[in-house]
């Protein structure tokens, strides 16, 4: 290797002293002779065919058949056939992209029998069903950042849900959720409770003692989502998880409105931390995705035995997208975080809007509790009641322009909705339930993005001034 450094070394030291010989020669009107330009012309061809070679690779990409696949060449079967069967056969030097591969095999070739067994023991994909190469460097990126004992990704947000519904709850058992929450959720666990006999309480109020005065002998889970949709109240994580662990009671945390960036229910004792991978992991409206990360080895097999049972893994390319995203998650939260704070305080205080909820301002019913449990930042989830009900909050979200109208949160770009309209409306909820999740006609639920804030306080402010008060 040193040799051939000198070799390529000594050439170029050669080559440039040719060609300066050349121009020297030339600027001084120096007619040159035949044979020296020959020769000057037979080192460079040299030189760059020796480069050439340098800078390519010696041999084609060669196929099993090339190698001998257990004693079949190309000569033994049909050019139809080689092409159906042919599989890449590496040679070189093994090296490891820095970008995980989409895998999109179905199955995978075992060279033995026990080697199936193996991959169901000890790891290693053998259907993509079960387990897929892309879905689990995904997987290890989140849990990287939640600190559980395995994560698990999904079809989607519900899919994770509903995954650790059907997979730790059963006929008899009772599950206290809050009100308001996803009605997703909320949907997920009504079909429990007309289908599998689940007992259900939720609560209206995030206070420990409200979760306390709801517990039952045969309570098996509290559901908690927090910073809730779309009120953004703040549970005191902890607090719950002291209350109902000695009771033997499971807590799984609805995490999406935080982001595991900002909040990681299993470091507080959850054993569930589950997010909506659509949102501020995946950071760009452009998959459907969601993820569980358990406590405990035990929780992590059971739920995978419900995925691979249920089949609702998620797809390798959208694997793929939630990764890239996991990358820039810390930087994107960040600006998010301080667009929304800075929104926020202007929201607060306009005289045209009834009341903000967002954890970082202190006039925040739980700021004290989000200071406690989430981290570098608030997210960028904000309630604002605009005043005059539901004509002034179609106002506003009608009349900005930057914000997008739009259902879903989380994005780079920055959206609205109007929940009891478009998220929290009968056609998931009834009259009684919106009532009781305390969702009004004139509340918009703001997903703030990562634009210059101050275009996104000039894009509210003109619409705010279209509201009519009189």
């Amino acid at each position: 290797m040193v040799r051939k450094r000198i070799q390529r070394c000594f050439s170029r030291s050669l080559l440039c002293g040719l060609i300066q010989s050349n121009l020297w020669l030339y600027r001084s009107g120096t007619d040159l002779p035949r044979e020296y330009c020959l020769n000057t012309r037979s080192t460079m061809a040299s030189q760059e065919s020796e480069n050439r070679h340098l800078s390519i690779r010696e041999t084609p990409a060669k196929s099993d058949y090339d190698q001998g696949l257990r004693g079949l060449t190309l000569d033994d079967v049909t050019p139809n056939s080689a092409l159906v069967s042919c599989q890449h056969a590496f040679t070189g030097t093994r090296t490891t992209p820095i970008v995980t591969p989409i895998y999109h095999s179905v199955t995978y070739i075992m060279d033995k029998l026990e080697d199936a067994m193996s991959c169901f023991v000890d790891g290693g994909a053998i259907y993509s069903r079960i387990s897929n190469p892309t879905c689990e460097a995904t997987e290890c990126a989140i849990n990287a950042l939640e600190r559980g004992a395995g994560s698990l990704t999904f079809a989607s947000g519900m899919a994770a849900v509903s995954s650790v519904f059907l997979g730790f709850l059963k006929t008899g058992d009772h599950v206290v959720y809050q009100m308001p929450c996803y009605p997703g959720t909320a949907t997920a666990l009504k079909h429990m409770a007309a289908h599998y006999q689940v007992e259900l309480t939720y609560v209206t109020e995030v206070a420990t003692e409200e979760f306390e005065k709801a517990l039952r002998p045969n309570t098996k889970l509290v559901w908690l989502e927090t910073p809730c949709n779309p009120n953004v109240l703040v549970v005191d994580i902890k607090a719950i998880i002291d209350l109902v662990k000695p009771r033997g009671i499971l807590v799984g945390v609805d995490s999406t409105f935080a982001s595991p960036y900002h909040q990681q229910p299993i470091k507080l004792g959850a054993d569930f931390a589950m997010h909506s991978c659509s949102k501020y992991i995946g950071g760009h409206l452009d998959l459907i995705a969601g993820c569980v990360t358990t406590s405990t080895m035990e929780q992590w097999r059971v739920l995978k035995h419900m995925q691979s049972s249920f089949g609702n893994m998620l797809s390798p390319h959208d694997a793929s997208l939630v990764l890239r995203g996991l990358r820039t998650l810390p930087l994107r939260m960040k600006k998010h975080s301080e667009n929304a704070l800075q929104l926020a305080r202007f929201l607060d205080e306009h005289p045209k809007v009834e009341r903000v909820h967002y954890p970082g301002l202190e006039s925040h019913p739980q700021h004290e509790v989000a200071k406690k449990q989430m981290m570098g930042g608030f997210s960028a989830m904000i309630m604002a009641e605009i005043k005059g009900g539901s004509k002034g909050g179609a106002t506003v979200a009608e009349g900005v322009r930057i914000f997008k109208l739009a259902v879903s949160l989380g994005g780079a770009q920055s959206i609205l909705e109007h929940p009891y309209t478009m998220t929290h409306g009968r056609y998931l909820l009834s009259d009684a339930e919106t009532k009781l999740s305390g969702v009004t006609p004139g509340m918009l639920r703001i997903s703030v993005g990562i634009e210059d804030v101050e275009d996104l306080i000039a894009d509210f402010k003109q619409a705010l001034d279209k509201v009519d008060l009189s």
